[in-house]
């Protein structure tokens, strides 16, 4: 954001930053770091490309940084000539090991990279840099600096971990109300692995009387930053959610991160980088963080046991028949 800030000529009025995000939450929650650090710079203008903001056709964007999700960005710059790409300054990629995974996102942030001048300052950011990463970074990025964080400063230092041992779903829920009943939690987020779960878990949770937010990717764009927005304001504790929300929201009260499910990619296999950022919702701004694995069958123990082995970070059991234990674990 202060690269972006750094390089606006506010006089100039048409696009000179462009940022891009994976999902239109976070095309947002950067937009608002913008908005507060940009606020002594009245002449500053921000401009949102995300699926749902319409201009006239022909209309020229006078906005001097525009953040927004890869297709409507390509839009912009190609199909409907809002923004001269030949006049940005700065280009910020977002969230890199997303948009890779993602082949569309791919393809079009790369589309929009030949697009920009030569002399374009390129800057890409990633939690998680895989082999991946870096065939892309050397493609859109030529000669770059690399400022790397050691893999021991990632977030599991600051987040407790442990395991629960359940039979069924019905015995995950019990052993969720467990640890509701015996610690303070002042905001939970609760991951499942579809849907279906996450709306069974939500309406349990609310059945005990708790005010629960449920996030899926189904909904609509604005329903789902409605929800982030509410649950940001501390309107419900606990948010249920599928991996639509394990990247880069940020909320400050979120105290505990419960793994319903685990998370495992499109093979069953243990899929670490999401155990990272879904964790990492919690033990944030300087902040101790819990995090809870319900484990409920062989499969999903061998996936915790390689998923400590990834980390080499031991995940202690808790058993949450017994209160005292529960209790222990927030000293």
């Amino acid at each position: 954001v202060l690269a972006m800030l750094s390089r606006v000529e506010p006089g100039n009025k048409y696009p000179q930053c462009l940022c891009l995000s994976p999902t239109y939450e976070l095309a947002l929650q950067t937009g608002k770091v913008i908005e507060q650090m940009g606020k002594f710079y009245p002449e500053l203008k921000l401009a949102y490309a995300v699926r749902g903001n319409k201009l006239e056709r022909g209309q020229k964007i006078s906005e001097q940084i525009v953040i927004g999700t890869p297709g409507t960005v390509l839009d912009w710059c190609s199909k409907l000539k809002f923004i001269d790409p030949k006049k940005i300054r700065v280009f910020v990629l977002d969230e890199a090991d997303v948009m890779i995974a993602t082949q569309g996102h791919q393809d079009q942030s790369i589309r929009i990279q030949r697009m920009l001048p030569k002399d374009c300052q390129m800057l890409l950011f990633s939690a998680t840099f895989e082999d991946s990463v870096w065939k892309f970074a050397q493609k859109v990025v030529p000669d770059p600096n690399i400022i790397k964080l050691k893999r021991e400063e990632e977030t599991l230092d600051t987040i407790k971990q442990y395991y629960v041992l359940c039979n069924n779903r019905d015995e995950k829920f019990q052993a969720l109300c467990n640890i509701y009943g015996a610690i303070t939690i002042a905001q939970a987020m609760i991951f499942c692995h579809t849907r279906k779960t996450a709306g069974w878990l939500a309406a349990e949770l609310s059945k005990e009387g708790h005010q629960v937010a449920l996030l899926s990717g189904e909904m609509m764009v604005e329903q789902r930053a409605a929800v982030i927005e509410r649950f940001r304001e501390g309107k419900e504790k606990v948010l249920v959610t599928t991996n639509v929300c394990a990247r880069g929201i940020d909320v400050e009260q979120v105290s505990v991160v419960i793994n319903f499910d685990l998370p495992v990619d499109k093979d069953g296999n243990p899929d670490n980088e999401t155990y990272l950022h879904r964790i990492g919702r919690t033990g944030r701004f300087g902040k101790r963080g819990l995090a809870i694995n319900m484990v409920d069958s062989k499969h999903s123990m061998n996936i915790l046991n390689r998923i400590q082995e990834h980390f080499n970070k031991k995940i202690n059991k808790l058993d949450t028949d017994d209160l005292d234990e529960i209790e222990k674990i927030t000293n």
